[in-house]
């Protein structure tokens, strides 16, 4: 029986504007297995990435994680929300429009003539006032802004339900082109933060430093000194992260990625900066990342480097998908030649 994929790039199109950034770009990952994207600059790579990780939504296609694509479930607490807010605002701007005139005599009596402004009265005298006034077009305008209101919270929540956030607590963890720590904070701390959607500990128990925050806080520590350990960077914790090294900082951003204990990492061109030896390094850390069990997808430049860790590539040019194949594969055809590799690179 063959294992269904892990993700699935299905057709995916990307469109801002007139600029297509990505057209019907389809690939598939398999658990366990170490997949590149590769193509010139302007490709696509990078926005096909941001694409599965949920900072775009595809303008068409589908990306799908384990066989769905990840969203945030409907529930009858959304629906109440979205109900309670577009009735309340309704009902908010029925006070406004029935008791807007009074408010205004009261505020330029306050402001022209020196009268004091007598907050209580002036509250008290809203619901006589929505007693009294009966107007159809206060009602019809209340209606309106709840409908408005309602439609605009559905159109949030439509477009949170697959934000990063939620892809990053699906399993989906990944890195970034320019390095993005937090410079100030430790090396410790930056990984640690990595962990926060695996935290269970609600608001109030870390306020009040409850006994399970403090179990959760000590467990979550050692598994950031286990990362740190696994990246080679233990020996650095307490140091602020801008204090290390370019290569340091990108072993970092790694550890950082592995803290929500993704099942897929993405890489997006790891080794750029690096020099050969940290690049070796790194080639070697990909392949354990692999060995702990986390699926690897990379976009990278660095040809030795992709050909030295992947078992399939995927090649784009001017956002379409050109190949896909071994590394074997890749380096023999004759368009991923002419597009990007140059024979220069592959005697």
């Amino acid at each position: 029986m063959i294992a269904a994929p892990l993700l699935e790039v299905d057709r995916v199109t990307m469109r801002f504007g007139g600029l297509v950034a990505n057209e019907d770009v389809s690939f598939q990952v398999n658990a366990g297995e170490i997949f590149a994207v590769i193509g010139p600059n302007g490709a696509g790579k990078t926005t096909l990435f941001n694409a599965i990780s949920g900072v775009y939504q595809p303008t068409s296609g589908e990306v799908r994680f384990h066989g769905s694509v990840i969203r945030k479930p409907f529930t009858w607490s959304v629906a109440c929300r979205v109900i309670g807010a577009s009735l309340g605002r309704g009902f908010g701007a029925m006070i406004v429009f029935n008791s807007i005139s009074l408010w205004t005599a009261a505020i330029v009596a306050n402001y022209v003539y020196r009268e004091p402004f007598e907050w209580s009265k002036a509250c008290a005298a809203i619901v006589p006032t929505l007693q009294d006034a009966g107007f159809a077009w206060t009602w019809l305008l209340a209606a309106i802004v709840a409908v408005v209101s309602g439609c605009g919270h559905w159109i949030l929540w439509q477009r949170a339900r697959r934000a990063p956030d939620v892809v990053a607590r699906a399993g989906i963890a990944r890195t970034f082109q320019n390095i993005r720590l937090f410079g100030e904070l430790s090396v410790l701390g930056n990984v640690l933060v990595g962990m926060d959607s695996k935290l269970r500990c609600g608001f109030f128990t870390n306020l009040l430093r409850l006994p399970a925050y403090r179990r959760e806080h000590t467990q979550s520590e050692g598994c950031a000194m286990e990362l740190l350990e696994f990246v080679g960077l233990r020996q650095h914790a307490s140091e602020a992260a801008r204090n290390l090294s370019y290569g340091m900082q990108r072993r970092l951003e790694i550890a950082r990625a592995l803290a929500s204990q993704p099942q897929l990492l993405l890489l997006d061109e790891p080794a750029a900066g690096m020099n050969p030896t940290e690049t070796v390094s790194l080639m070697e850390l990909i392949r354990r990342i692999r060995q702990r069990g986390v699926t690897v997808l990379l976009i990278e430049h660095h040809m030795r480097v992709v050909m030295g860790v992947s078992d399939r590539i995927c090649v784009l040019n001017f956002g379409k998908r050109i190949a896909q194949g071994t590394p074997d594969h890749i380096r023999n055809d004759p368009a991923c030649i002419e597009a990007y590799l140059g024979k220069d690179e592959i005697d």
